[in-house]
């Protein structure tokens, strides 16, 4: 499975690949978060299995989500949101 991360760096945000040197560098969150959506949704789309994960400032995990290549009667891929990380009290992750 390919594995996308969007994630905050001291000049902005990056979008990563695995297996790829050279990462997408952006101001914004929200720009970086487009380009790992489009990213992961492409490679989908070309029938690959892709899990993107989402990163919020400090390393924490925001959110994850899994993309699967379209069968052959749809017309494009299918992205899941897996669960919600869960906190304890101490915001630490469960």
């Amino acid at each position: 499975m390919q594995k996308v991360i969007v994630e905050p760096v001291e000049a902005g945000w990056t979008v990563n690949v695995d297996g790829v040197e050279n990462p997408m560098l952006f101001s914004s969150g929200r720009e970086a978060e487009r380009a790992g959506r489009d990213l992961a949704l492409r490679l989908a789309e070309n029938g690959q299995e892709v899990e993107l994960e989402l990163r919020l400032r400090g390393g924490a995990l925001g959110a994850k989500f899994i993309c699967f290549p379209p069968l052959p009667h749809e017309n494009g891929p299918l992205m899941l949101n897996t669960p919600p990380v869960r906190f304890d009290r101490t915001g630490a992750g469960l």
